[in-house]
């Protein structure tokens, strides 16, 4: 199945958190702070001149995102001005 969102939404893949810190300890799911980053898959139509493309590294921001499963894997559309910073290097 493919998404295409529309407008100036974003289909970011968020990224997976690490469950256990260098040291080997388990962190419980209450004890785990959200990151807020997501790699970019596809980016809606109105969005040709913003500069990330698919595959960047996004940090973001924001409660209005739209959370689905896709092939059991976890999916957000969120609008573009949510993505506060895209990660380089």
């Amino acid at each position: 199945m493919r998404i295409k969102p529309i407008g100036k939404r974003v289909l970011i893949k968020p990224v997976k958190e690490e469950e256990k810190t260098k040291g080997g300890i388990f962190i419980p799911e209450t004890a785990k702070e959200k990151k807020k980053q997501g790699i970019v898959i596809e980016l809606g139509d109105e969005l040709k001149d913003v500069p990330i493309k698919k595959g960047d590294i996004i940090l973001y921001t924001g409660y209005s995102s739209e959370e689905m499963e896709i092939d059991g894997e976890k999916y957000l559309i969120l609008d573009s001005k949510d993505i506060v910073a895209k990660i380089e290097g």
